[in-house]
Formats: C-alpha cells, sequence, structure tokens
C-alpha cells in the first residue's frame, strides 16, 4: 500500500468519524422522559456538542488540506520580505 493509498484509507475514516460527530451534535439534550435536568447536566451536555461540531470542522478542514495535497492543488503563500524582515514582527 502506499503513502497516497494510505491516505486516502484515513480520509475515509475521517469521513465516518464526522458522521458520528454529526450524530452526536444532532442528538436532543432534553427529552420527554428526562423530567427535571440539572444545570450541571445541561452545561456538560452542550459542552459535548459544542466540542463534536468544532472536532467535526476541525477533521473537514483537514480532509480538505489532505486532499489538495494528494492532488497538487496546493496553494503556497508567498513569503514577503528576507529572514530579518519576516523574524523582525
Amino acid at each position: 500500500m502506499t503513502t497516497e493509498e494510505t491516505k486516502l484509507e484515513i480520509i475515509k475514516a475521517a469521513e465516518l468519524a464526522i458522521k458520528e460527530l454529526i450524530r452526536v451534535a444532532k442528538e436532543q439534550i432534553l427529552t420527554g422522559e428526562d423530567g427535571d435536568i440539572s444545570a450541571d447536566k445541561l452545561k456538560n451536555a452542550a459542552a459535548t456538542k459544542k466540542l463534536a461540531i468544532f472536532d467535526a470542522f476541525e477533521i473537514l478542514t483537514r480532509i480538505e488540506e489532505e486532499r489538495n495535497i494528494i492532488t497538487g492543488n496546493i496553494q503556497v503563500q508567498e513569503k514577503k520580505g528576507g529572514f530579518a524582515e519576516r523574524r523582525g514582527k
């Protein structure tokens, strides 16, 4: 298996992970059976959803970067100035 094939397999696994994170983000915090939930539990549930959403976006961004590397669509940022000018900032 080549490095490119391995990266494509990792990308497939990452896409599955994103689907799982979306499922977590879509889950209801309050259901009809819960009754009275403490504020602490609500806060933890909301934090879990937030983490799932941000993780999904982070993984998605990395997938796009890796696909661009594989296909050769890398946009190289032009460095302005010499070494001293860049280090002086």
